[in-house]
């Protein structure tokens, strides 16, 4: 608060005697510079909750506020995140879409790509096993196999077995043959003229893209995730 505003708050007699030079007058400039500290944070208090504003040390703080605290598999202050805060501050921004798709194949792969920043996961029940899920991790993502089995076992449902396999990379493809050292005898006669055709016509400008109906593509911040399988709508009651 301004000295002024404190000053405001006291009794009439107190407002006499906190004119300029006086000891009531110096303690509510103490006053005003204690304040000034806590007044500047409460000016920005909505950038802590900003997942691409908040300072670097608040974004595991809110990976827990949106339920995603089994990502952050070390609550300690000091111990090092287990993926870039980028990434933290990606899923975050999406923790209300995760949410409401949790325990859904869509709500497993987009965490799963959003904490890795690799696509190509996929998610197969075989059919001799019935209530068992096999997540084939990419091989990009083999390397990071405890941060899938724990986003993979918090996004399953309950009833849910759950296994994790690291996909094989795919064999290196085959060199090509050795080119023939031996080049080709010219040929001594030119080649026909070819007539110069004439200069294309100047391509037009791209048109401005139509946006897409609000909804359709889930985006928020740096991330982008696809939009989530179509389904049904309810039906009304009778």
């Amino acid at each position: 608060m301004r000295r002024t505003a404190i000053e405001r708050l006291l009794p009439a007699a107190y407002q006499r005697a906190a004119g300029p030079g006086s000891v009531l007058g110096a303690l509510l400039d103490v006053m005003e510079a204690l304040h000034a500290p806590d007044e500047a944070v409460l000016a920005d208090v909505d950038a802590l909750f900003g997942p691409y504003r908040t300072p670097d040390g608040f974004v595991a703080y809110l990976t827990r506020w949106v339920a995603m605290d089994h990502v952050v598999s070390a609550p300690r202050a000091d111990a090092p995140l287990p993926l870039p805060l980028g990434r933290l501050r990606d899923l975050v921004a999406h923790g209300a879409l995760l949410a409401r798709w949790r325990g859904t194949p869509y709500g497993m792969r987009t965490a799963l790509e959003l904490a890795t920043g690799v696509t190509g996961f996929v998610l197969d029940e075989p059919a001799e096993r019935p209530f068992h899920l096999v997540v084939r991790v990419p091989p990009a993502a083999a390397d990071r196999l405890g941060l899938v089995t724990r986003i993979v076992e918090a996004e399953k449902p309950a009833a849910v077995t759950v296994e994790v396999v690291a996909a094989a990379a795919d064999p290196p493809a085959d060199p090509p043959p050795p080119a023939d050292p031996t080049p080709p005898p010219a040929d001594p006669t030119p080649p026909p003229a070819v007539p110069t055709p004439p200069p294309a016509e100047p391509t037009p400008p791209p048109a401005e893209p139509v946006s897409s109906p609000a909804g359709s593509v889930r985006a928020v911040g740096r991330a982008h995730v696809p939009p989530p399988p179509p389904h049904d709508p309810p039906e009304e009651p009778s």
